[in-house]
């Protein structure tokens, strides 16, 4: 995980008072009817899977059928939504018309099975603004509600002082996406690049800037975000079901220090393998059972550290290992080694066992 790191950044329309941050959101922003589209599938607190993407074993072409059987294996279990295209889906091994083809099979996986009421959340981050709107387009197509994006980074050494180059970017995207944005913060995933608090906030005025997902493992600066934008008139009042800025957790392993700092939940790859404990976590702390939820929670943790170490490779063969599906990554991302599969079961075993005994 990031170090917790918060560099300085220019403040955005918000303001200090008696030493806490007065949000401001202006909703008149973005009024382009044309461009702007019907939020069906609203954001609300709860547990989302960015999902696994899956291969033929032999060709390495997209199999449907278990991207299929996966997703409604997690809506069976009750998560909040699903994202496709991350870190996890193996996004940067996919063509454009692969990724509409996941997304597509995924929103229609849930469709058929029941569950259309479950947003998806498509990775649509790309290194210029053009391409990035494209994305997000495609996502629309598609059958995506949101678009997840991670800031440029490739030519970071180029950008404006003062996160000046960023803040145009999102905006720019924001302005021209047909579905709403939630910003990505993972510094690991985009050269070092870490957002402040105080960027997100004044990204966070936008009305088509809807939510972050924090990967940098900061929760300090998820407490200044989630607290600056609850505390604010919007357009859903004060119904905590339907907050118009949504803040995720990006790790399992920190879900309910990330509730207590005043989150909405987790985006976490590791729900994959274990959809059930990573939602009783969440539901334990909601219902204020918290020694219990803290119990679960050391299970989680655990199991998360085995995800971390092996990154899709290892969550994929762990799935492999106790489901009976997973498969391999794309190439040129390496098969695991015989010693490496076991090692990867046993570092699940235990949180395997839970997920047996939840309903």
């Amino acid at each position: 995980m990031a170090p917790h790191v918060d560099v300085p950044s220019p403040t955005g329309d918000f303001a200090s008072n008696g030493g806490e941050l007065s949000f401001r959101r202006d909703l008149s922003l973005g009024s382009d009817e044309g461009n702007v589209t019907t939020i069906g599938r609203p954001l609300i607190p709860g547990v989302y899977v960015p999902t696994l993407c899956f291969f033929d074993p032999e060709t390495e072409k997209i199999d449907t059928e278990s991207i299929t059987r996966h997703t409604v294996r997690l809506a069976r279990a009750g998560v909040t939504g699903v994202a496709t295209q991350g870190s996890n889906g193996e996004a940067v091994h996919l063509t454009h018309k692969e990724r509409q083809l996941v997304t597509a099979t995924t929103r229609s996986a849930l469709d058929n099975a029941g569950f259309s009421h479950i947003p998806v959340i498509v990775g649509c981050g790309a290194q210029s603004v053009r391409e990035t709107v494209e994305f997000c387009r495609e996502a629309a197509e598609a059958g995506g509600d949101y678009a997840l994006v991670l800031p440029p980074s490739y030519y970071a050494t180029l950008f404006a002082p003062s996160s000046e180059t960023i803040m145009k970017y999102f905006t720019e995207v924001a302005d021209a996406s047909p579905i709403p944005i939630i910003i990505y913060n993972f510094p690991g995933g985009a050269n070092g690049i870490d957002l402040s608090s105080d960027v997100i906030l004044s990204l966070a005025q936008h009305p088509r800037i809807v939510g972050v997902k924090l990967t940098c493992g900061n929760t300090g600066k998820l407490n200044r975000i989630a607290s600056a934008t609850r505390n604010t008139t919007t357009k859903n009042g004060n119904d905590l079901d339907r907050p118009d800025f949504l803040v995720l957790a990006g790790s399992a392993d920190f879900t309910i220090q990330s509730l207590i700092a005043g989150s909405h939940g987790i985006l976490a790859g590791l729900a994959n393998i274990a959809p059930k404990a990573c939602m009783r976590t969440f539901e334990l702390y909601k219902e204020g059972k918290i020694a219990e939820a803290q119990r679960m929670q050391e299970v989680v943790s655990r199991g998360d550290w085995t995800a971390i170490q092996g990154g899709v490779v290892g969550v994929k063969s762990g799935l492999q290992s106790w489901m009976g599906y997973g498969g391999f990554a794309r190439s040129p991302l390496p098969r695991p080694t015989g010693e490496q599969s076991k090692a990867w079961k046993e570092g699940y075993r235990d949180l395997m066992a839970l997920e047996k005994t939840l309903l």
